[in-house]
């Protein structure tokens, strides 16, 4: 990734492999970065290891979304009340309960419908005699994404990955990465929906394609996270690239390379106005 890459991907190359892992390297190096990679790698603030039930733990996937950081504390109360009450007790609360549960987080008709939605789609895939907890992992984020109301395929995403465990292999992709952080990689996307799921794709297969060189760099860069040995660091590397994305794309600072796709240092390269570097 030495000088402007003028190559952009649609597809999966080796080049596009190498090209994230030199990126996903030089934002892992961030202090800030660090610090909250560090913060929500093995105990996770919006999807908590301590809640057990992976049906409980698709809910609370999809009740994460559009809560903002400023509302992570009134958040974890909600789910922890989730937790306690157990999905059958959950599921079998009354609109004006399970609203009255919801309504701290906004959106409270959204979620009750959200809810009802999923406990409808993990029944009838039950009395279908389908296997949720075997189905691959592309099968039930399309069957989740076409089967339950108000979820998208970044919502999929996530309630796979909180179900199936951090290490489960799949990296949830939400807007910001596609808008703001595929075009930095040097990534076309097609329009619509199915960009999250091509570059969750993509992202996925570079991780796989370089998961030892994933796995040295967070003990190299004096990360305090635990790494499965026997699993691809996807977690990890989805934790870097999103805190990247909220730390240096939401709201890109003077010294961020105007180039797309990034210059080899990201910041304070020759690239910036004199006066714009750190």
């Amino acid at each position: 990734m030495d000088g402007h890459p003028s190559t952009t991907f649609s597809e999966y190359s080796p080049e596009l492999g190498e090209r994230l892992c030199l990126f996903v390297t030089r934002a892992a190096a961030l202090p800030d970065v660090r610090a909250a990679v560090e913060a929500n790698h093995d105990e996770n603030r919006w999807w908590p290891a301590y809640v057990r039930d992976w049906r409980v733990r698709m809910a609370v996937a999809g009740w994460s979304s559009r809560v903002s950081y400023a509302m992570v504390g009134t958040y974890s109360g909600v789910v922890a009340r989730a937790a306690t009450l157990g999905w059958g007790r959950l599921t079998a609360l009354n609109d004006e309960a399970l609203t009255h549960l919801v309504r701290p987080i906004g959106l409270p008709k959204a979620r009750t419908r959200y809810l009802r939605s999923l406990a409808d789609f993990i029944g009838g895939t039950s009395a279908s005699g389908i296997d949720l907890a075997a189905a691959p992992s592309d099968d039930l984020i399309a069957s989740f994404e076409a089967g339950v109301a108000g979820a998208g395929y970044n919502t999929a995403q996530c309630a796979v990955l909180y179900a199936r465990g951090y290490h489960c292999g799949v990296i949830p992709v939400d807007t910001g990465m596609v808008t703001k952080l595929a075009p930095l990689l040097g990534i076309s996307l097609t329009s619509g929906p199915v960009a999250y799921e091509q570059l969750r794709k993509l992202l996925q297969l570079g991780v796989a394609d370089h998961a030892d060189t994933y796995r040295d760099l967070a003990p190299r860069l004096g990360y305090q996270v635990t790494i499965p040995p026997w699993a691809a660091p996807t977690w990890f590397v989805h934790l870097t690239l999103i805190y990247f994305k909220r730390l240096y794309l939401n709201r890109p600072g003077p010294d961020l390379c105007p180039h797309r796709p990034a210059c080899a240092l990201l910041f304070g390269c020759s690239c910036q106005p004199t006066g714009a570097m750190r």
